[in-house]
């Protein structure tokens, strides 16, 4: 008796089913490395036109988060797809190395009293250590790049051509030095960067204090009556009594309106708007008297006393005022506001500083000499109560601006920095806000929301200070007068001479410079050297010009920036001001913004509340192809949720495509495209549509989805593709096909050719995404070990006539859409026990003349097609299908119910085609 399990075609996939990535990740990442993968990969793509994403530096300090491993993935996701899409996009990483975090570390341990040489060689000792230490956790994502040659900001070229950088911007005009309010962290004790500044709540005094006028007749005059009796105030609100010390003027808006109120204490002005709630707050609402009403143009330059300091006060008309909250009055300290100090420059009022760099007070203040600002506030509320100065005193809970290394309060302190002028002209006339907003004008943003966020960043930016009181940074290698504070007249030749020694030695050659070296006697004796160091993200936002601009395999500009979307306030901004200042034009041509990391409730990752999914976990769990893969299905233009849960949902999408592959090179493990490939004119119809829907997926993801970078777009699309077009489609009605016809038949054959190019097609789209499991596949399909899906570029299909491509597409939609209905016939059937396999079912199809007339053209092959032992069609105004149990016997080998079982001589279970297979010449398949 045959044994016909051994006439079916079942063979064993060389591609398991359960991927084991946690364990076998590690073991190719090895043999890659030893293969010098990448290297072999820039020789492979030379001469191929190039796609640079320049990487924007983490910073040296700390494990890499989940934050850390999204943007490396997507960058990496990227290179991969431009590589395969027939670019060079070599990856050059970098790390982020000077500044004060890594400053606090090492004091932490090894302390602060030690010469500043050892504390900056510590600095580098302890950056490089953690920078080995991120490198791993990178590499162990699958992140390839050039991880042996990456670039380093502490690195003695890069810190010479950040060096440069400042020069060229120097050159250009847009660097001075003044003496401005900045945000200033009492903690660091430095000047901080915008990007270095979060908002959260604190509760401030919030005070109103009465200014006393001098003169009753010119305020009388201003408000057009006769005159005053008794004594007149100007009411201002503030939540910073700290600041009123250095208090200089009081601002009046031009355009708003004013009144004179007669109270029982005295005569108060106070903007309209405002006066009813600012007299509730005084209790002063009852028996008051509006006397006359002005604009606040009609009080500029009037005079009045500070309320605790002799000192005059001169009323100003500034455009930051508004009527939102307080008085319509505002005490203005220019240096302690930035709007202060813009509206005193208007009216020659001078800075007058008395917070000194540990936030206390100067000696020369009374009460609160010696003081910190914040133990100052109760003091001076009290001083203002003896003056008989304060109207109001409570508490407010409002978003202030903190540290973001400390998460302290931040104070605005004029302090002598360097600057680089945003609304200052340059050499050539232009100013950096115009240059910057005009490259703003010429990047590509995704998503697309990104240019009006930087376009408000950018204009309404302040100038950037670009000095630090620090020890660990790029140094400002400026020679300056002592007397005018300006640079040496030689200092763009000055620069090079340092940038050339710092090549050799590292910032150290500055820091330990004997300024004879470089200068004259004459010089030494009128010049000082400047101590301070760089913004650290001046250092970052010019290796535009320090990397791009210096390696060999790199371009200038960058085709693309990625960062997360609070570096338009940090990397993206310092990168287009520094390429604006110094080359005329932003660094890059698209900037790619992603989301923050948050929990599957919305939740910031946070240790308190327990809720932090580390990136080492997840790979030593589900290993990295599920977490890029996660990265990838997640929208990434918002927040991206993570979770155990969440996780475990994107492993079953993973099982989906790679249960496909084991299935497809199962199928193929006989097959050999130089000796099998059936021609594309030749194949089984539904082979040739297969093959469509393929190269229809590969259009989308490689032509559409990502060179915009439309991730998730992709990923669900692939997925789709392997569920519904392969596994609920096309593999079910071809299992019968691989399996019951003669192994070497033209009608196997052809639906081989279709596997092997959906199957090279499939790996190479997945490739950029589950990088370990890409070439997991591609060591099957492709060259063997030493092959690498990146050496080949998008799977090319046999192409095919667009009319025969249009009708078969026609012919084959119409048959999935019968399928569906023949579907819903049948599943009555199943529920109820009468059958069981849609095999054991006979329908009947009643169709419109055209889907009728795609039915029957295919004649008997319309059954394996709807995956039923016998259908029928007939010709009906509208669709509809009946289906009952078969009637005939089931065949042992196919499993279809026949009535011609056992007619073949010598096969008494199986079908007549069955038999044909097994002894004789095979059958033919023309359609399905």
């Amino acid at each position: 008796m045959t044994d016909y399990s051994k006439t079916i075609n079942l063979l064993e996939s060389p591609f398991p089913m359960r991927g084991n990535l946690s364990k076998r990740e590690p073991a190719w990442l090895k043999s890659w490395y030893e293969q010098k993968r990448y290297q072999k990969l820039r020789d492979k793509t030379k001469g191929r036109p190039k796609f640079i994403l320049h990487d924007g530096p983490p910073y040296a300090n700390g494990d890499i988060h989940i934050g850390h491993a999204v943007n490396k993935i997507l960058k990496d996701i990227i290179i991969r797809s431009k590589t395969q899409a027939g670019f060079d996009a070599p990856y050059v990483p970098g790390w982020d190395c000077h500044g004060l975090p890594i400053e606090v570390m090492v004091e932490k341990l090894h302390g602060k009293d030690m010469p500043k040489a050892r504390f900056r060689e510590l600095c580098r000792e302890y950056a490089a250590e953690q920078i080995a230490r991120q490198k791993k956790d990178f590499i162990r994502l699958g992140v390839l790049g050039d991880w042996d040659n990456p670039y380093l900001t502490m690195d003695f070229q890069t810190e010479a051509d950040t060096v440069r950088t400042l020069g060229e911007i120097y050159k250009a005009g847009y660097l001075y030095r003044g003496a401005k309010p900045v945000q200033f962290c009492l903690d660091c004790g430095s000047s901080l960067a915008e990007a270095e500044v979060e908002y959260k709540d604190k509760v401030s005094p919030a005070i109103d204090v009465a200014y006393l006028f001098k003169d009753n007749a010119a305020l009388a005059k201003a408000f057009g009556v006769n005159s005053i009796d008794g004594e007149a105030f100007a009411v201002i609100w503030t939540t910073t009594p700290w600041t009123l010390p250095a208090s200089q003027a009081i601002s009046a808006g031009a355009e708003v309106a004013y009144q004179l109120i007669a109270t029982d204490k005295g005569h108060l002005v106070l903007a309209k708007d405002l006066a009813e709630d600012a007299l509730k707050r005084y209790g002063l609402s009852d028996g008051m008297t509006v006397v006359a009403e002005t604009t606040g143009a009609h009080l500029e330059n009037l005079h009045l006393h500070h309320p605790f300091i002799e000192r005059n006060i001169l009323m100003l008309n500034g455009g930051h005022v508004t009527t939102d909250a307080g008085t319509g009055l505002v005490h203005t300290a220019p240096a302690h506001g930035l709007e202060d100090y813009t509206v005193c420059n208007q009216y020659g009022i001078g800075l007058y500083n008395p917070i000194n760099s540990e936030g206390r007070y100067i000696n020369e203040v009374p009460r609160v000499a010696g003081l910190t600002v914040w133990e100052a506030n109760p003091v001076i509320i009290e001083w203002l109560q003896e003056n008989n100065r304060l109207l109001c005193n409570t508490k407010l809970e409002h978003s202030y601006a903190h540290c973001w290394r400390h998460k302290t309060p931040l104070i605005y302190r004029a302090t002598g920095q360097w600057f680089i002028g945003m609304d200052k002209p340059g050499a050539d006339g232009k100013t950096l806000r115009g240059n910057a907003m005009k490259a703003v004008d010429d990047t590509e943003f995704f998503p697309s929301w990104g240019r009006a966020r930087l376009q408000a960043m950018i204009e309404g930016r302040p100038d950037w200070v670009v000095s630090r009181q620090r020890y660990w940074g790029t140094p400002m290698t400026f020679f300056v007068h002592k007397e005018s504070g300006e640079p040496h007249p030689d200092s763009a030749e000055l620069l090079e001479r340092v940038a050339q020694r710092i090549e050799k030695k590292g910032i150290e050659a500055w820091f330990s410079l004997d300024k004879s070296e470089l200068l004259s006697a004459e010089d030494c004796e009128n010049y000082d050297k400047l101590t301070d160091t760089m913004d650290v993200w001046f250092d970052s936002g010019s290796t535009h010009f320090s990397v791009l601009k210096q390696r060999e395999e790199l371009t200038w500009p960058a085709d693309l920036y990625l960062e997360g979307s609070d570096q338009h306030r940090g990397w993206f901004q310092s990168s287009m001001l520094t390429g604006c200042a110094a080359m005329g034009r932003a660094p890059y041509k698209q900037l790619l913004t992603h989301g923050f990391v948050v929990d599957q409730n919305g939740r910031k990752m946070s240790k308190s509340i327990g809720n932090v999914v580390a990136p080492q976990e997840v790979y030593n769990e589900f290993g990295a192809d599920i977490l890029r893969l996660w990265a990838a299905s997640t929208d990434y233009s918002g927040e991206l949720a993570i979770s155990k849960e969440i996780l475990k949902r994107v492993t079953e999408s993973y099982r989906r495509i790679r249960n496909t592959l084991s299935f497809l090179f199962a199928n193929l493990s006989d097959f050999n495209p130089l000796e099998h490939t059936v021609p594309q004119d030749q194949m089984v119809e539904l082979d040739r549509y297969a093959l469509i829907l393929a190269r229809q997926l590969q259009e989308r993801v490689a032509g559409d989805y990502y060179p915009r970078y439309a991730f998730h777009f992709a990923v669900k699309d692939i997925v789709s593709f392997c569920s519904e077009d392969l596994g609920a489609f096309y593999l079910d009605i071809l299992k019968d096909r691989l399996y019951t016809t003669q192994a070497d038949s033209h009608a196997r054959r052809s639906a081989q050719t279709a596997l092997y190019h959906i199957t090279r097609s499939l790996v190479l789209l997945i490739a950029p995404v589950l990088c370990f499991t890409g070439e997991e596949a591609w060591d099957i399909i492709g060259g063997g070990e030493e092959d690498s899906v990146l050496f080949h570029t998008w799977h090319e299909f046999p192409p095919i006539n667009e009319k025969a491509e249009a009708e078969i597409v026609k012919k084959w939609a119409a048959v999935r859409e019968v399928r569906e209905a023949v579907t819903a016939a049948i599943e009555p059937l199943r529920t109820d026990k009468t059958i069981g396999s849609s095999l054991q079912a006979e329908v009947d199809i009643h169709a419109p003349e055209a889907l009728a007339g795609y039915l029957k053209a295919l004649g008997e092959e319309l059954r394996f097609a709807l995956l039923v032992s016998q259908a029928k069609v007939h010709k009906a105004d509208e669709l509809s299908v009946t289906a009952q149990a078969s009637n005939g016997k089931k065949c042992e080998r196919c499993w279809h119910y026949t009535d011609d079982v056992g007619s073949a001589a010598g096969h008494t279970t199986v079908c007549k085609r069955c038999a044909d297979n097994v002894d004789g010449k095979g059958e033919a398949r023309y359609y399905a």
